[in-house]
């Protein structure tokens, strides 16, 4: 598993949560949304990565987090 950090331009509401991966939803000041958990693999994570924008929600980063951060390929 892999800890991982995906920031958005726009709001999610924390119902979405079961149908991206379980990820946690958190908001920030700015209108962004912030998700933060664990992806199986790079596969899982392009997946997640595939429903934001099938959302139409701008893509701001995508960061490794958490400790297991060492072991995802930059």
């Amino acid at each position: 598993m892999q800890q991982v950090e995906i920031r958005v331009k726009g709001q999610i509401d924390e119902r979405w949560s079961e149908w991206l991966e379980g990820l946690t939803i958190m908001h920030t000041a700015e209108g962004e949304t912030v998700l933060a958990g664990s992806v199986v693999d790079q596969s899982a994570l392009y997946g997640l990565i595939a429903r934001l924008r099938d959302l139409g929600l701008p893509l701001l980063s995508v960061n490794p987090s958490g400790t297991n951060a060492e072991s995802m390929p930059q």
